[in-house]
């Protein structure tokens, strides 16, 4: 198997490589390695590579395999992590000048757990200042890179992460959403993004953004692959105060289960905004797609209330991360780039009323999202109205209108953070000048295995997990 072969395994594939011991967790871990030595100058998608830390987990996995100790799907696979993941004696700098000589003296919740089920970790990923931006463009370390083309923005947060996964870097990384922030990446990326419910993985050890609006996610190359992340990753932490009791599924089991007669309502109307043609003609392809699997279609679904979800999110975000951030707003204003700065201070200017009253329209279009969503397992709509931008760009034309590009990417992902509904993105088809279209699920809370479901089906019948960069 050529090193390239072995970069594109799904984790799935790699798993079954592995568990029959014709591929070494050493020989992958250093073909990713090499892999990230060639491509990461040019990328810049990881902060910080652990080559040491990686081959001696590498070497304790094939160890432990050889003596049949194999601990299951994840046991010997090459990940990474956005770099606000506290990792036990490893740099973690949530891409800020402000922690760029923090090292952890512990692992976070969620990297315990990769840590239990046997992942090698080979570092962590480039990420948007304190995860507060949508372009991954970095003033301090620099911008992701698009590995479709590299003048392009990856997205962001997590775009790192998504330029990791998508180039072939790592078999699967984390990210977090707060307002599309594993969504968005892998959008332009090319790969999936899937964020959960939120409660449903624990935040704790994790840099928080916005507490009420962050959720932690995997980013892959396949729907099974985040089947097999979230399969690790998900499930109740006593010790955060916002995970949720309840029962995690087999996501492994239900992903196979047929998807004839699930009910999909496709969003419609003047929210949508403006959507570029080839999205458009995408999207369309996708419905067709569905209802030939067996899906139930119901056209023109209006959820006007959720246009009321963009100011609230706003509110809510920039008022919790201004008072994570109040200390050092005042110790070092000058080691936050201007753009994070002004943000910040302006949600230190938050009204108590003002933020409360966000609070109150978050608890009410959670419960209209509810009512609307009763007979439907999940919404369709697109991910992203547009290809990934030039990196700089601050404004984007859409079929012919001009927008900000913040509030163009987000418009489509910040309601179901607010919801805090899990919503998934799929890729589905490439634009002419061959960058990556998606299209995003939504399902009602911790109904995870109906967006896995219905997009594993969508997958096997196209196969755009197949298609990679050319590097």
């Amino acid at each position: 198997m050529s090193e390239t072969e072995l970069h594109y395994l799904s984790i799935s594939e790699m798993a079954r490589e592995i568990s029959s011991k014709r591929i070494s967790p050493i020989e992958l871990t250093k073909a990713y390695l090499q892999r990230v030595e060639l491509l990461n100058p040019i990328l810049n998608a990881y902060l910080t590579v652990v080559p040491e830390h990686a081959l001696q987990q590498a070497r304790h996995a094939e160890e432990a395999i050889m003596q049949g100790n194999y601990r299951g799907t994840l046991h010997g696979v090459p990940i990474a992590l956005k770099d606000l993941f506290d990792t036990d004696g490893i740099l973690t700098t949530a891409g800020s000048k402000i922690f760029k000589d923090r090292v952890p003296g512990s692992d976070s919740h969620v990297v315990s757990r990769l840590n239990k089920a046997g992942t090698i970790l080979l570092g962590k990923l480039n990420m948007h200042e304190f995860a507060f931006g949508v372009t991954n463009v970095n003033p301090h370390y620099g911008p992701a890179r698009n590995p479709w083309g590299t003048d392009r923005i990856t997205g962001g947060s997590s775009g790192g992460s998504g330029a990791a996964v998508g180039a072939g870097l790592c078999a699967g990384a984390l990210g977090t959403d707060t307002g599309g922030s594993i969504r968005i990446p892998a959008c332009f990326c090319g790969i999936v993004g899937l964020k959960p419910t939120y409660g449903r993985v624990s935040k704790r050890g994790v840099f928080p953004l916005s507490w009420s609006l962050d959720h932690v996610g995997p980013m892959t190359r396949t729907v099974e692959d985040a089947a097999i992340i979230l399969q690790e990753i998900a499930g109740y932490d006593p010790e955060d105060e916002n995970s949720k009791n309840v029962p995690v599924p087999n996501y492994l089991e239900t992903l196979k289960h047929p998807i004839n007669g699930i009910r999909i309502g496709i969003l419609s109307g003047d929210y949508l905004g403006p959507i570029d043609n080839e999205v458009k003609t995408a999207l369309d392809k996708v419905i067709f797609t569905l209802n030939h699997l067996g899906v139930v279609i119901f056209d023109n679904l209006e959820l006007p209330f959720i246009e009321e979800a963009l100011n609230p999110s706003i509110t809510i975000m920039s008022t919790e991360a201004a008072e994570y951030h109040k200390d050092n707003l005042a110790k070092r204003p000058y080691d936050y780039s201007e753009n994070i700065f002004n943000r910040l201070m302006s949600g230190l200017g938050t009204s108590r009323t003002a933020y409360i009253d966000a609070k109150q329209v978050q608890r009410s279009i959670h419960q209209m999202l509810l009512k609307k969503m009763q007979d439907l397992d999940a919404i369709f709509l697109p991910m992203l109205p547009l290809e990934a931008p030039t990196i700089g760009e601050e404004q984007v034309m859409v079929s012919g209108r001009t927008l900000d590009l913040r509030s163009a990417v987000t418009r489509l992902t910040q309601p179901f953070n607010l919801t805090g509904f899990p919503a998934i993105s799929i890729p589905c088809g490439f634009t002419s000048s061959g960058f990556p279209i998606g299209f995003q699920l939504v399902a009602k809370p911790f109904q995870e295995e109906k967006l896995l479901m219905v997009g594993h089906a969508y997958e096997q019948e196209n196969q755009w997990f197949t298609k990679h960069p050319t590097l």
